[in-house]
């Protein structure tokens, strides 16, 4: 049977013409020629393809969890489109170290030649970034200014939007804040895993005092420190404590969305849970993956330009390092971690909350 479309030749298919051809040396329009230029342009202009498809996968997953109600399929769309971006940037990792070939005397031919050019302009990136839901007022400043102010009038504008519109992180928070296993008619759950990491604090008190091998001071040191481990504890229980954290920019999901997150953690294993803790895992992997990323691109910097300014005018290594870690945007479900106790010590869920979190939830 013949098919309805025309035959499809594949260097028309992929532009290969328009592609191949993109790549333009400064140096040599110069009589400068810098043979790694190509190398340096070629990793780049990966880099830029595969932000473009982050970009395709981000939006999607938003758009999925825009709805009032999110499908249970579409959370394993979700995850799955998730993870495809967590392969994507551990290519991103591994492309470093085949920029990471052309050594620093080689860079020093034609650097010059791209002020002010630099990756900081990286549009899609800056877009990648704010739709994940990293805030203005969390970004480093560039050299005084905002990061916005090397770029073109289109692209800040570009820019401006994208700092306006809904977030993935503000998509994600309404999500868990919809939840429906937060409160049960019979069963105060939120009590009961109080009683159960009380018990758990009073025990490592116990240890602390008990245990030959310490000295007063150090007792005396780790139970402060058991004391701040239960403070932190008091603002899961404890609205107001999360909200005024919340303020004083400690937390930023929302004291409803801190639960939901941390029953779906806690119980992960219960069926209708799983998937919802493997999105959330997928997030905290991406962010987990950039500041890899931002971290092996430091490195590389200081490698190759050591303390010098970069090509966009910025401190170079020193302004890299510093967003390696003020750029997360899911610290909140890092910090998770702070907040589980051993599956033995959960409280025992009645019967028929049990059944709900079998995929009955709702049923007759």
């Amino acid at each position: 049977m013949q098919k309805p479309f025309p035959p499809v030749y594949y260097s028309d298919y992929l532009k290969l013409d328009q592609l191949l051809s993109a790549q333009w040396p400064k140096s040599d329009e110069y009589n400068m020629h810098a043979h790694d230029e190509m190398l340096f342009i070629i990793v780049h202009q990966a880099y830029e393809l595969w932000f473009k498809q982050i970009l395709h996968e981000l939006h999607s997953v938003a758009e999925c969890f825009e709805k009032k109600s999110v499908d249970e399929k579409n959370i394993g769309v979700a995850v799955a489109r998730l993870q495809r971006v967590t392969e994507i940037q551990k290519l991103l990792i591994d492309q470093l170290r085949i920029l990471e070939t052309m050594t620093p005397l080689d860079f020093l031919d034609f650097r010059d030649i791209l002020m002010p050019a630099s990756g900081f302009q990286s549009v899609q990136f800056r877009l990648i970034e704010n739709l994940l839901g990293l805030k203005p007022a969390q970004r480093k400043m560039y050299n005084q200014f905002a990061y916005h102010t090397r770029l073109s009038k289109e692209h800040q504008e570009l820019i401006r939007k994208s700092e306006e519109a809904v977030s993935l992180f503000d998509l994600v928070e309404k999500w868990l804040e919809r939840t429906p296993f937060l409160e049960f008619k019979h069963f105060n759950f939120w009590n009961s895993y109080k009683a159960a990491v009380d018990k758990m604090l009073d025990n490592d008190r116990k240890v602390i005092q008990t245990h030959s091998g310490l000295s007063d001071n150090e007792k005396n040191e780790q139970i402060k420190q058991l004391e701040k481990t239960r403070e932190n504890f008091e603002a899961v229980f404890d609205a107001s404590k999360h909200e005024q954290l919340v303020k004083e920019g400690f937390r930023r999901l929302s004291h409803r969305a801190t639960q939901a997150a941390l029953l779906i953690c806690l119980y992960r294993d219960q069926p209708i849970l799983h998937l919802p803790f493997k999105f959330l895992t997928a997030l905290i992997d991406i962010d987990e993956l950039f500041t890899t990323w931002r971290y092996r691109h430091t490195l590389m910097v200081h490698r190759m330009i050591g303390t010098k300014i970069g090509t966009g005018g910025s401190s170079g290594h020193d302004y890299l390092r510093i967003t390696t870690e003020q750029h997360k945007v899911f610290t909140d479900l890092f910090n998770l971690s702070t907040f589980l106790i051993p599956r033995s010590a959960l409280p025992k869920l009645p019967d028929d909350i049990e059944k709900n979190l079998g995929f009955y939830y709702g049923q007759k």
